[in-house]
């Protein structure tokens, strides 16, 4: 095989971003609907995306033994009706670890256990003070089955728990949960489990509807939205979102807990009287996010790694009270088709650039096309943060392999928009035609002959 080809494939295979694990990207397992597909079939569906870790809101022995020699982690729940037993009788907890986990694991693997969903948004004081105990009693049961380290104990919140989440920095928990929340972060700290957060941009659309409010939440080019405190310029609401819940949890001295974002999404469908949902803002939000936590750049806070994600939900649940949002958060079909395409399926094709796509060399003595000799593409000097974050997203979506901008790569330093992006749309130029139509970036970018390598990052292009 002649070097060039040998190349050619190199680039096709190993620089796909789906090829690599994806272990920050989840999925939401719900089953309130009356007509979905088997577990069983459910199970194979996940395995065929890049999808690894699924949550369920329950422990269904069917469900769980569906997942198992998949390696695909699970999250289980406890019910909010449960959540008074076990914080009163360990016996209680220990049956169910005994029933409901220890029988499936290891070969299903079962990753967290989360006690109650949204508690301590219900207004429920007694209950929720019964929550820390029964995740205690949860954990010493797991502890005495011998698996207390490797399956973790939490529970899951709205984002009500924030008395103040704008601007980012100012976020802060309501105080009159304060003592409660202390005490379960106190838990989360010393067992090392998450804070599980769910925090919906949809919802935050819905309540402020205008263009460029849309755009800030499906990760679209905007202006930004700068923190007046921090003085940090945010170019989404999921990354704003999440860091008022670091910024809380800092706030608390809780600054080694890290946070799990256990639902996010975006409905396709809605009423005639309803905001924000449809395909292409679905598609939109959760393809993006998908780049976004790809592109492993992090949020202002938390940079260079991205928060495990579950997306909202594999199917619709037709069986949901409420608006028809409500039961239109599927990315998959009742007959396991897509609903829309965000790129998740280990099987759709990998070369998606806006350009001519880099076809495969009919014979061995086709070369693999140079670019442009002394050509590489790098952002104008006006080229905003959030413009570049929009392509960086965008370039890591598609069939390139931003590895070397991700921690440990050779590229990862230094930690900025600009860096990451300058090496990512490059990187996209030279896998596709390299015309300069396809170094143009909505007009922030353009060709350059300085190589913009440095120390042992190399930069494609020109005469490498």
């Amino acid at each position: 095989m002649s070097s060039l080809l040998w190349l050619f494939f190199f680039f096709l295979f190993s620089f796909n971003p789906l090829s690599r694990s994806q272990s920050f990207i989840g999925v939401n397992y719900g089953q309130v609907a009356d007509n979905l597909p088997s577990p069983e079939a459910t199970a194979k569906l996940i395995q065929s995306t890049s999808i690894e870790k699924v949550r369920l809101y329950g422990s269904d022995p069917v469900v769980i033994k569906a997942f198992a020699d998949t390696g695909i982690g699970i999250m289980v729940g406890v019910s909010n009706s449960d959540i008074p037993g076990l914080a009163s009788d360990p016996n209680f907890a220990k049956s169910w670890i005994d029933g409901n986990v220890v029988p499936f694991y290891p070969s299903s693997k079962i990753i967290l256990i989360n006690v109650g969903n949204e508690v301590m948004s219900y207004n429920d004081r007694n209950l929720m003070t019964q929550l820390l105990p029964a995740m205690q009693n949860l954990q010493n049961a797991l502890e005495s089955a011998g698996i207390g380290g490797k399956i973790k104990v939490s529970t899951v919140h709205s984002m009500a728990v924030l008395r103040q989440s704008d601007p980012p920095s100012s976020g802060s928990f309501d105080p009159s949960i304060g003592d409660l929340l202390k005490g379960l972060l106190g838990f989360n700290n010393a067992t090392g489990s998450p804070f599980a957060i769910n925090p919906y941009p949809y919802f935050a659309y819905r309540s402020d509807s205008r263009p460029d409010t849309l755009a800030f939440c499906l990760f679209q080019p905007n202006s930004g939205r700068v923190d007046s405190g921090s003085n940090i310029k945010y170019t989404n609401m999921f990354d704003a979102q999440v860091d008022a819940i670091r910024s809380a949890l800092d706030d608390m001295g809780f600054k080694g807990v890290e946070i799990v974002v256990a639902e996010t999404g975006w409905p396709y469908k809605g009423d005639n009287d309803e905001v924000g949902p449809s395909v292409e803002n679905a598609k939109a939000y959760n393809g993006n996010l998908i780049a976004h936590l790809r592109s492993m750049v992090g949020t202002p806070l938390m940079p260079g790694k991205s928060v495990d994600t579950y997306l909202f939900a594999v199917y619709d649940e037709d069986l949901k009270p409420g608006p028809t949002s409500e039961r239109s958060f599927g990315l998959f079909k009742t007959d396991l088709t897509m609903n829309y395409d965000v790129g998740l399926s280990k099987t759709t094709s990998q070369l998606k650039t806006p350009a001519t796509p880099l076809e495969a060399p009919k014979t061995q003595a086709s070369p693999l096309p140079k670019p442009k000799e002394g050509a590489w593409c790098v952002p104008k000097a006006d080229a905003s943060d959030a413009q570049l974050q929009a392509n960086l997203d965008y370039a890591c979506a598609q069939s390139i392999d931003c590895g070397p901008i991700q921690p440990g790569g050779a590229c990862f330093e230094p930690t900025t928009v600009a860096s990451h992006a300058t090496y990512a749309m490059n990187l996209l130029y030279q896998m596709s035609d390299k015309t300069p139509s396809t170094c143009d970036f909505s007009q922030t970018a353009s060709l350059t002959s300085t190589n913009p390598s440095y120390n042992q990052c190399t930069y494609l292009g020109g005469s490498t």
